[in-house]
C-alpha cells in the first residue's frame, strides 16, 4: 500500500465529489441534530456502513451526538468487519493516511505500533484496499471533528476477547473514542428483519455479546468485542436509531437492517 490508502468505493457508497459529498453529510447531520445530547456524552458508537442512500441518516443519528467533542477526541479506534479479504484476527494498516474527497485523514502510527505486541493483530493492506467498513465512517468523522487521527482495523475470523484486548489497549480518556462500524440483519423480508434487529439491539443495549446471533450483525465479532469492554467498565448503552433499507431507499422483499447506538 502507499502512504496514503485511497478511496474504494468514491462514487459508489457515497459521492465522489468533494462539495456533493460535503452536502450529503452535512445534510444527514442537520435531520439528526435535534438528538438530544447524552450526559455524559459517548464513549463508543455503533454505527452503520451501507451506501449513505440506505444508511446514511441512521449513522448520523449517532454521529449527531458528537457535536460538543469537536475540539476533544483526537483520536478514533475503527473497527469494522472485513467483507473481502479473508483474515486470521485483526488488520492493521501500514498508511500514514486514509483519503477521502474531503481531504486526508491520519492514521495514529504510534497507536497501531502499540498493538504490534498482540499477536492477534498484523499488517494487512491488502485487506484495508478494498474494504468499505472503514472508509464511509471518515467524512462523518471528518464534518463532526476537528484534528483527530485514526487507528483502522478490520476483523475477521477472531474472538470476542481478541477484538476486547486491542479496545482495552486503547481505551485511553476522552481524547479516544471508540467506534464499531457494522450493519445488521442481511436479505431477509422485511418484518423478520425487523423481529432480528429488534433482537440485536436489545443484546446491545443489555451489554449481552452472547446474546447476538450469528446472522444479527455482519460486525458482530467487533461489537462483541466493544461490550466486553463496555460491561466491564459500567457504561451505558442506548439505541439512537433502528432501521432498515426497507425504511429507507430500498425495497421490502429483502432488506439490510440499521442501527445507531450510543454508550455512554
Amino acid at each position: 500500500m502507499s502512504e496514503v490508502r485511497r478511496p474504494a468505493v468514491a462514487g459508489s457508497f457515497y459521492p465522489a465529489s468533494k462539495a456533493k459529498l460535503a452536502e450529503a453529510v452535512q445534510g444527514y447531520l442537520a435531520e439528526a441534530s435535534l438528538a438530544p445530547e447524552t450526559d455524559p456524552p459517548p464513549k463508543a458508537l455503533i454505527v452503520p456502513h451501507a451506501g449513505y442512500v440506505y444508511s446514511g441518516a441512521v449513522a448520523a443519528t449517532a454521529y449527531a451526538h458528537l457535536a460538543g467533542l469537536r475540539s476533544i477526541i483526537k483520536r478514533v479506534v475503527l473497527i469494522g468487519p472485513a467483507h473481502y479479504v479473508p483474515l486470521r484476527g485483526l488488520a492493521a494498516s501500514g498508511a500514514r493516511a486514509f483519503a477521502t474527497p474531503l481531504g486526508d485523514v491520519p492514521a495514529d502510527r504510534a497507536a497501531v505500533e502499540s498493538l504490534r505486541d498482540l499477536p492477534q493483530v498484523t499488517q494487512r493492506d491488502d485487506a484495508h484496499e478494498p474494504e468499505h467498513s472503514l472508509e464511509v465512517q471518515l467524512p462523518f468523522l471528518q464534518a463532526v471533528l476537528r484534528d483527530f487521527a485514526i487507528v483502522p482495523l478490520v476483523v475477521g475470523d477472531a474472538t470476542y476477547d481478541a477484538v476486547r484486548e486491542v479496545i482495552d489497549r486503547l481505551w485511553d480518556g476522552p481524547e479516544t473514542l471508540i467506534l464499531i462500524s457494522s450493519d445488521l440483519s442481511h436479505y431477509y423480508s422485511y418484518d423478520r428483519a425487523r423481529r432480528l434487529d429488534a433482537e440485536t439491539a436489545a443484546a446491545v443495549v443489555a451489554l449481552d455479546a452472547d446474546a447476538i446471533g450469528e446472522e444479527g450483525a455482519c460486525g458482530r465479532v467487533p461489537i462483541g468485542g466493544l461490550l466486553l469492554a463496555a460491561r466491564a467498565r459500567g457504561l451505558h448503552a442506548v439505541a439512537a436509531d433502528l432501521r432498515n433499507s426497507g425504511d429507507t431507499a430500498g425495497p421490502r422483499t429483502e432488506v439490510v437492517g440499521y442501527g445507531s447506538f450510543l454508550f455512554t
